[in-house]
C-alpha cells in the first residue's frame, strides 16, 4: 500500500490503540484536509482528538457496520481477524496494517525478529549492537515505537529493528530485508483458527524475500521454524548452537540456555552489518535484561524473588524453572485461558520434585492442577493454592517457600483473567514482594 494509493480513498482507522493513534496522526500530518474514519469498540476514546473536525466516528457494539462504507481499512493488531465484516473486507483486499504500509514505504533496511518467545529481548539487543557499532538504527514494533510517523525523516541509511508479532505479520505481502525467527509454539489460539494459520502467519516474516538480497536467521532446531525455512528464498543463517565474537557465557547479563539462542541470533545479525567484534562483545556485556523476563527482584526473609511475567506459554515457564536450578520451590501459575494443552508442564512440575508450592490463578490454574491430578491422582502432588488476587498470592509465598529456595512467577498463561497485562501482574508481584517483606 504506497502512499499515493492512500490519497483519495476513503479510509478508516479501526482500532485506536498505541498503532490505531500513530497512524491517525500520520495520516492527519500526511493528508492535513483529509475526512479519517475512526472505528472502536469503546466509547471513551473521542476526546483524544475532540479538537479535529475532520473525523467521521464509528463508535460502540457497531462499529464494524461502518467497514462497507470505506475503500481502505487500517486494521490494528488487536482488533479480531475472524469477525464475518472484517473477513469480508480481507476478501475484497481492502484492509492493510501500519506494519503493511510501513513495510511498503519504507527506503531503510528493516530487520524482523519473530518467535512466539524472545522476540523483545533480541530485538533490543539487536539495536544495541547495531547502535555500538555506529550505525543509524531505530527500535521499532512491539518492543518500540510505533512506525508510520518515522517515514517523514526516514533515509536510506535508517536501519529498523522491528519486533515482529503473529498479528502484525498477518496478511503481510512484503518481508524484511533480514528476518529473524527464533522459535514457535502453540499460542494466540484463542485469535487464530488453529496453530497452523498462527504459523502461516509468523511464516510471512521470510515468505516474500528475495534471493540476492536478504537473509534469514533461524532456529533449526525448531522443528517448524526449519521447514518454514526451507521455503524461503533468503540467504540462510542457523543461530549457532554455540557462542563466537569470544564472548563467554558468564559474561551475558541474561539467565538460562534459551537465552544464549537470543544472543546468537543477534550476533550474526550484527556480523551482516560488518559490526566488529569487540564492539558486538561490548553491547552484550553492558545489556540490561528486560523487565517481566526472569527478572530478579531481590532476595527477602531469605526468599529469592524471580518475576517472569512475561510467560505465557507453558514452555516458557518450564524454561525458566530449568533456568533457575533446583532452588525453585514456589512457583505462581495460571491466567486466560487460551485453548493451550498444559500437560507437559504438568508432568515436568511432577518430575521436578523440587517444587512443592504451586500459587493458581484462574482459570488455567485449576486446568493445571486437573492435568496433574490426572496424571498421579493426588500422590505426590505439591502443595497447591487457589487464589484471585496478588496480595494473597505473595502472602502464601512467604508462608510456604523456606529460606535459600526460589519463588518464581512464569505463569505460562496471559493475564486477562485478573490483570489487565502482564506489566500489571509483573508491577504487582514486585510490589507486594517488597511490601510483605518486613511485615
Amino acid at each position: 500500500m504506497t502512499l499515493e494509493n492512500l490519497k483519495n480513498k476513503k479510509v478508516l482507522i479501526l482500532g485506536l490503540g498505541r498503532e490505531g493513534i500513530d497512524s491517525f496522526l500520520f495520516l492527519r500530518k500526511l493528508f492535513p484536509h483529509k475526512v479519517l474514519g475512526v472505528g472502536d469498540r469503546q466509547t471513551k476514546i473521542k476526546n483524544l482528538m475532540e479538537n479535529d473536525k475532520k473525523i467521521k466516528w464509528h463508535l460502540g457494539e457497531n462499529y464494524l457496520k461502518a467497514l462497507k462504507n470505506y475503500d481502505i481499512i487500517i486494521k490494528s493488531p488487536g482488533i479480531p481477524i475472524h469477525l464475518s465484516e472484517i473477513e469480508k473486507a480481507f476478501r475484497e483486499k481492502r484492509v492493510t496494517s501500519q506494519t503493511e504500509i510501513f513495510f511498503e514505504n519504507c527506503p531503510g533496511k528493516i530487520v524482523g525478529v519473530t518467535g512466539t518467545k524472545g522476540k523483545s529481548t533480541t530485538a533490543t539487543l539487536i539495536y544495541k549492537i547495531l547502535k555500538e557499532g555506529g550505525l543509524k538504527v531505530h527500535l521499532v514494533g512491539n518492543i518500540g515505537k510505533p512506525v508510520l510517523n518515522l517515514l517523514f525523516s526516514a533515509r536510506p541509511k535508517d536501519i529498523y529493528v522491528y519486533e515482529l508479532s503473529s498479528h502484525q505479520l498477518y496478511n503481510l505481502k512484503k518481508s524484511a530485508n533480514i528476518a529473524v525467527f527464533l522459535n514457535i509454539y502453540p499460542e494466540h489460539l484463542d485469535y487464530y483458527k488453529n496453530f497452523q494459520e498462527y504459523a502461516n502467519a509468523k511464516a510471512n516474516i521470510t515468505r516474500y524475500q528475495k534471493k540476492c538480497d536478504d537473509y534469514l536467521i533461524y532456529n533449526s532446531r525448531n522443528k517448524i521454524v526449519r521447514e518454514i525455512a526451507k521455503k524461503s528464498k533468503a540467504k540462510k543463517i542457523p543461530i549457532p548452537t554455540c557462542l563466537i565474537c569470544n564472548v563467554k557465557q558468564k559474561e551475558i547479563p541474561l539467565k538460562g540456555g534459551f537465552n544464549l539462542q537470543n544472543v546468537g541470533a543477534a550476533i550474526e545479525v550484527g556480523k551482516i552489518f560488518r559490526i566488529k567484534k569487540e564492539k558486538i562483545k561490548k553491547a552484550i556485556k553492558n545489556f540490561k535484561p528486560l523487565p517481566h523476563r526472569l527478572e530478579l527482584i531481590g532476595t527477602f526473609k531469605g526468599i529469592t524473588f524471580y518475576n517472569d511475567a512475561l510467560s505465557t506459554i507453558p514452555e516458557t515457564a518450564i524454561l525458566a524453572m530449568e533456568a533457575l536450578g533446583k532452588r525453585v520451590q514456589t512457583i505462581f501459575l495460571g491466567g486466560f485461558d487460551r485453548k493451550i494443552d498444559f500437560k507437559k508442564l504438568a508432568k515436568f512440575i511432577l518430575k521436578n520434585k523440587n517444587i512443592k508450592n504451586l500459587i493458581l490463578f484462574p482459570t488455567t490454574g485449576e486446568k493445571i492442577w486437573k492435568e496433574i491430578l490426572g496424571l498421579v491422582r493426588n500422590r505426590g502432588v505439591p502443595k497447591h493454592f487457589f487464589v484471585n488476587n496478588m496480595p494473597d498470592a505473595v502472602k502464601i509465598a512467604y508462608q510456604n517457600t523456606q529460606k535459600g529456595k526460589i519463588c518464581l512467577l512464569s505463569c505460562a498463561s496471559t493475564s486477562f483473567s485478573i490483570f489487565r497485562d502482564y506489566k500489571e501482574k509483573g508491577n504487582l508481584f514486585k510490589k507486594y514482594v517488597k511490601k510483605f517483606a518486613y511485615g
